[in-house]
Parts: structure tokens; sequence; C-alpha cells
């Protein structure tokens, strides 16, 4: 994924950055009071792609009162409080939630269900920035995909292979992580009876 960055006069707010979204396509975040613009690879995209539409069935399937969307934009805080935008490759949000302003844009500053981020080079942003900003607004449950296995050994272990982490708060707020790979089927708390493994999402 190739990031550019757009240089602002001042650092911005996330009300700011809401506003001042630029109007060409892609996706923005909003990282250090900078708008930053998201390139994602087409492998990249297609495993986000799949992972929402496998989501997406369980919704349909079951009559959850969820809604999937790989274009939803959460407010969170760094430990210095420092505000960002963050989009998240795939978001899950209560649907009541969701229904509750219709008028307004596809922003949150409340918790999503679930947050799921597809690893590309600058993996410590998902591994370390974008993890405890998630735990700190409580969002409980956040997937990490690192389908290239480019993060560290003392993620991956050694060898390094492709592994898909899925974190969950435990009753003090804080996440306990269980990774997945091979032919694992991935535990999700939110969708308990999805069947879907690390070779599927690999192949995607």
């Amino acid at each position: 994924m190739t990031l550019t960055t757009n240089q602002p006069t001042q650092k911005l707010s996330f009300a700011e950055f809401l506003e001042q979204l630029p109007d060409q396509e892609g996706r923005y975040e909003l990282v250090n009071g900078e708008i930053v613009r998201i390139l994602p690879t087409r492998k990249h995209d297609n495993i986000a792609e799949f992972i929402s539409d496998s989501f997406k069935e369980e919704v349909r399937r079951l009559n959850l009162n969820y809604r999937v969307s790989g274009r939803i934009m959460v407010r969170t805080l760094t430990s210095d409080g420092k505000e960002q935008g963050r989009q998240p490759d795939v978001s899950v949000v209560d649907k009541t939630l969701w229904d509750s302003n219709p008028a307004a844009y596809s922003a949150f500053v409340e918790a999503l269900q679930l947050a799921l981020e597809v690893v590309s080079t600058n993996w410590e942003d998902d591994y370390i920035d974008k993890l405890d900003e998630y735990q700190r607004l409580g969002i409980p449950e956040y997937w990490i995909v690192d389908y290239m296995a480019v993060a560290s050994r003392s993620y991956l272990g050694k060898p390094k292979v492709p592994t898909v982490f899925v974190y969950l708060l435990d009753e003090n707020g804080v996440y306990q992580s269980t990774a997945y790979r091979g032919q694992d089927r991935i535990v999700s708390r939110t969708f308990p009876e999805l069947t879907l493994s690390v070779e599927q999402v690999l192949a995607a």
C-alpha cells in the first residue's frame, strides 16, 4: 500500500479533516493532523472484499443486526489524546446505531463492533498504532490480516508465514490475541458460526 500525504498549514482536528476530505477517489485517513491517502494493491483489495462478502453473507443468513462496509471512518485517540481518523479495510457496525442518524456522514465517534486491517508494507501502523487506538476506543474485535507475512518475527515467529490475528477485548478492556494460519478456521466472536480458513482468505 502506498501512502501519500498532503501537507496542511496546520494540524487538523477530526471535524476539520471530514470537512477537507479531497474530492478525488480513494481512501483517506487523518494521521498526526495530516490527510493521508491510502492506495491499496489489487491483492489487498481482493482480500478485504472477500472477507467483507463473507461477513455480509453471515449477516444475511442469520439476520444479524450489523452493517458491513469498507467506507466507514472512525475517530480514534492516541495515548496523548491526539485525534486520528481511521478507515478500516472492513468495518462492522451496529445497524441500529447506523440507522439512528441517516443524514450523517459515515464517520463514527462510537466504537465499531469489528475493525479489520489488511496489512501492507507499513505493518507497524496496524500492529501497533491502530491496535492501541482501537483498544482505546473499545472496539470489541480487531482482525489483522498479514497475508504477505511482513511483520517482524516477534509477531509471526520463524519461519514467517501468512497469519490472521484476531484480537478480542477482555473484561479489563485489553486485547487478547489468537493467531490463525494455514487451514485454521478463524474464530470470531462477532460471527461465531463463520466458517472461514486462512487458506481461503489467501486464495481470494
